[in-house]
């Protein structure tokens, strides 16, 4: 897999702020990806150093709709959080 799949996209949310103050960034990740090429993906794309990634998946939901079709379900997503070395910052995603 190329490690531009793997990195889907940054995930921008008010929590996903407060964490980078504390040198976390959050990433929307390729569902068969593992911690080391998340790790290796963000060290090539970015150039920083990667302390700790940690991954969890992130169930579908389900919502609710008026009509004939009461309810679609939306599908399930990686979520990873890279902890980078102290000092280090991903400019790119500062701005």
């Amino acid at each position: 897999m190329r490690i531009y799949d793997i990195i889907v996209r940054p995930l921008e949310t008010e929590k996903s702020y407060m964490l980078r103050e504390q040198g976390k960034y959050v990433f929307v990740v390729h569902m068969n990806a593992n911690k080391l090429e998340v790790k290796r993906a963000v060290e090539q794309i970015y150039s920083v150093d990667v302390d700790r990634v940690h991954t969890m998946v992130v169930p579908g939901k389900v919502s609710r709709l008026r009509g004939r079709r009461q309810s679609t379900r939306r599908a399930p997503w990686k979520k990873a959080v890279v902890t980078l070395a102290s000092g280090e910052r991903i400019e790119a995603l500062e701005a």
